[in-house]
């Protein structure tokens, strides 16, 4: 938690993200209790068979670990355990390296992604426990719940929501909140 922020029992436990109807594979729809938004996916859709570089977004059920956030850029959720961004800030991609698939910090030879970026699309950043313990080299990795285009273009297999909706539910979302990602929900 971050300092300032009370806990608070209740909120949504369960977010349910799926492709939309009809839609081309990176549309989906972010159901939390009442609460329905447009999402984006991967550009390949969901995929039960993830692969680093293939561009889906892995079907199953996921904790959401813990957000990145960056300061003056969003609030904190209040019962999500959250830290916030440092511009080194960094997220080992590098299948070949046993620091595949966590947080770095600082210069690196390593494949990453920097966790602060310029197009803000970093500035809440949710870590989803997939391919994180145990942790399968080129299985995918950076699998992240964060923010999207405002057109909600595609991502590289993550889940995002547009700035305004994000901030909309991150402070209806639970402790211990699962990110379940299906082909499509009854």
């Amino acid at each position: 938690m971050i300092e300032g922020f009370s806990r608070h029992h209740g909120g949504v436990s369960t977010l349910k993200v799926a492709r939309r109807i009809g839609g081309r594979p990176h549309e989906g729809r972010l159901i939390a209790g009442d609460l329905v938004l447009p999402c984006a996916l991967g550009r390949s859709g969901i995929t039960r068979r993830k692969r680093e570089g293939d561009g889906a977004t892995p079907a199953g059920s996921f904790a959401l670990l813990s957000v990145y956030l960056r300061r003056r850029r969003a609030a904190a959720p209040r019962l999500v355990t959250a830290r916030f961004t440092r511009p080194d800030d960094l997220w080992c991609d590098d299948a070949r390296s046993f620091l595949y698939n966590r947080p770095l910090r600082g210069k690196t030879p390593l494949g990453h992604e920097r966790l602060w970026r310029s197009d803000h699309l970093y500035d809440v950043v949710g870590v989803l426990d997939y391919n994180i313990r145990p942790r399968v080299l080129g299985r995918g990795s950076a699998i992240f719940f964060h923010i999207a285009t405002e057109t909600l273009g595609p991502t590289a297999g993550c889940v995002a929501l547009r700035a305004r909706d994000m901030a909309r539910l991150l402070p209806r979302l639970a402790k211990g909140v699962r990110i379940v990602v299906a082909q499509g929900f009854e």
